[in-house]
């Protein structure tokens, strides 16, 4: 019996970050999975999406290069898409306003939803080791790709005794009190300066922890929103009829769609470009709009 296609689920705006995509600790298949089962009118990807602190030519698996490539057949069905740029993938900073087609480059966005203002940006500014001690902050990356690949064996052995999968990074985190104290900080700080500059909504990436929450501040209330990551919460937003929400990733809900083969995807995008077309015009007109030294 020939299979259907399952019916993607249609959003306004979606929003990922932190999916430090040339790492082992990636979820690219996952992410994948997630990406066809959506039809977004407008993607913010709000920074560390290409982690080029860690990029190596020697880890570039072909399911990192397709969630590239599903992202770049989005762009050219015409889908806006804003690349704000994060700490992990920094050097494009110095492209910010580079633009081709539906795709903006940015170091930050202001949306205007329902007539209220959104402030977006990725969040690492408010690091202060990110500040003052970037060789750490390097240094504490490759810790976390270590714990993460650790993690990967862990999972495996839980699995096999059908244990399920546990996050070890995110057991850390919650039982150490700075890290939560961190979390917090990191959450009013954001807050407080978006009121003080009329913001009703700030949202960030950054610290890989999915979150919706409210803040009162003496300048007013604020929504704070965070996207979260694909490395351990496998989590997006999504806004939709005027709400926003958090997705967050589950096996279960994709082992009942069977296997879809690249052909039936490939049906779905009617475009003037390729995606490597499209990749390639990219690049070449970033290299002519680059800072001469």
């Amino acid at each position: 019996m020939k299979s259907s296609k399952p019916r993607k689920r249609k959003v306004d705006i979606l929003v990922l970050s932190d999916i430090h995509l040339g790492t082992y600790g990636c979820r690219a298949k996952e992410l994948l999975n997630y990406l066809r089962s959506v039809s977004p009118k407008q993607v913010i990807l709000n920074g560390d999406i290409i982690d080029i602190w860690q990029f190596s030519k020697r880890y570039w698996p072909k399911s990192h290069m397709k969630v590239v490539s599903h992202l770049f057949k989005w762009m050219s069905k015409g889908v806006k898409m804003h690349y704000i740029t994060g700490n992990h993938d920094e050097m494009l900073r110095k492209f910010e306003g580079f633009k081709v087609g539906s795709f903006r480059l940015q170091n930050k966005l202001v949306l205007e939803l329902e007539g209220e203002k959104v402030w977006v940006f990725h969040g690492d500014v408010f690091d202060v080791t990110m500040q003052h001690s970037r060789w750490l902050t390097k240094l504490g990356a490759i810790g976390y790709d270590t714990l993460i690949l650790i993690n990967q064996v862990v999972n495996t052995i839980s699995e096999f005794f059908g244990k399920g999968r546990i996050s070890l990074s995110k057991k850390v985190k919650n039982s150490v009190k700075g890290a939560v104290k961190f979390i917090n900080k990191f959450e009013e700080t954001a807050t407080t300066i978006a009121a003080e500059n009329g913001y009703k909504y700030v949202m960030c990436g950054h610290i890989h922890h999915p979150e919706i929450k409210e803040y009162e501040t003496e300048h007013g209330r604020v929504t704070y929103l965070n996207s979260g990551d694909w490395i351990e919460n496998l989590s997006a937003l999504e806004y939709k009829k005027g709400e926003w929400s958090i997705y967050k990733y589950t096996d279960e809900e994709f082992e009942k769609i069977e296997t879809q083969s690249e052909e039936i995807y490939e049906a779905d995008y009617h475009s003037d470009f390729s995606p490597k077309e499209l990749y390639g015009k990219m690049l070449q007109e970033m290299l002519i709009v680059a800072p001469k030294n």
